[in-house]
């Protein structure tokens, strides 16, 4: 497989973009997007209704999004396809679309990105498949790593610059998610959901995430968390990682707030001014990408541009620190402020 993947990137028929890593070189810190769906849903997206097919019905709404966010400061958008693999667009009965979709998708994004008057990274969102490893269920490391290739390919047919995994629990599933993405030849980045006591559903912890990273053959050009719980818990996360890994680039891609049920719905209740002290946090605990995840509003968005902005420089937090301020954390409260080894020997401040 890894053969394979060198050949693809050097043979592919779409030049391989290094965007994400020359602004990574530039600037401390980048600024992602929020959320798709829930932005989606209060634009008229029906409940379930695959966001992948306004690809098709709706491109203005997608692109109208791509906009607001990249008007609000986003440094990096993600494509509309999250949930366009083959094992997710199948409950849809668009499995035979999942090139063209991702082609798309990636295609929407990158017009926006293009038009900006700034660098503007177009990363094309990778979603979980859905799907069980054997023994638990029928799906195989093969089958996956084909899967997420297939909507590389497209995405990166499309225009994308990174392939963004996102939301994952299983280690198999990040594994075959970027194995997928090398052999499309584009670079990666991927992000667990952290959701449950510091863990993602499948038992997967932040600490464990940056030992997986030291087993791919090619590395991810950043990695992190994205959604779980609220942020208070994902930056708590992306404490026990940069203690873990010094010196990584690191993914902080938290929900707004805490969710809550409100009627048949759920809502997420963080304040603008709720995620400004959010990015600002994030930076101090070591991440340098920092977006927003379920329930971000391009509003949401402004405000962190601007706390990042401001550059107000914070100690690194303790993990009770970042409780008062945002809510919340589920996982031990130890110390992430004390110095320790990392997992290469280098003590961490």
């Amino acid at each position: 497989m890894e053969a394979r993947a060198d050949a693809a990137a050097r043979e592919g028929d779409y030049p391989v973009s290094d965007l994400l890593s020359r602004l990574l070189a530039e600037r401390r810190v980048l600024l992602a997007d929020g959320a798709t769906g829930t932005n989606y849903f209060d634009m008229g997206l029906a409940s379930g209704e695959a966001p992948e097919a306004w690809l098709t019905e709706h491109p203005e709404k997608v692109a109208e999004l791509h906009r607001r966010f990249v008007e609000a400061g986003a440094d990096i958008i993600l494509t509309n396809s999250f949930g366009a693999n083959r094992y997710r667009l199948k409950l849809h009965g668009l499995q035979d679309r999942t090139h063209e979709l991702n082609r798309l998708a990636a295609s929407l994004a990158r017009k926006v990105a293009d038009a900006a008057g700034r660098p503007v990274v177009t990363a094309g969102s990778m979603g979980p498949t859905g799907e069980l490893f054997t023994p638990l269920g029928a799906l195989t490391m093969d089958a996956a790593i084909e899967a997420f290739a297939e909507q590389a390919r497209g995405l990166k047919e499309g225009g994308a610059d990174v392939a963004w995994i996102e939301t994952m629990s299983a280690p198999e599933e990040l594994e075959a998610a970027a194995r997928g993405a090398i052999a499309a030849g584009l670079p990666y980045v991927f992000t667990a959901s952290f959701d449950t006591a510091g863990r993602t559903m499948m038992g997967l912890t932040p600490e464990g995430l940056t030992e997986l990273v030291e087993r791919l053959v090619v590395k991810p050009v950043a990695y992190g968390a994205n959604c779980g719980i609220g942020p208070g818990d994902l930056v708590a996360s992306v404490l026990s990682m940069s203690e873990a890994a010094p010196g990584d680039v690191l993914v902080a891609k938290g929900n707004c707030g805490i969710p809550q049920w409100v009627g048949d719905s759920v809502h997420y209740g963080g304040t603008p001014e709720l995620m400004g002290h959010y990015a600002c946090l994030a930076r101090a605990a070591g991440a340098r990408i920092i977006g927003g995840c379920c329930g971000t509003s391009p509003a949401h968005i402004a405000a962190m541009r601007k706390a990042i902005d401001a550059g107000a420089s914070l100690p690194r937090p303790t993990f009770e620190a970042v409780e008062a301020t945002l809510g919340p954390i589920t996982r031990s409260k130890q110390s992430a402020g004390r110095a320790r080894t990392g997992r290469r020997g280098r003590e961490v401040a």
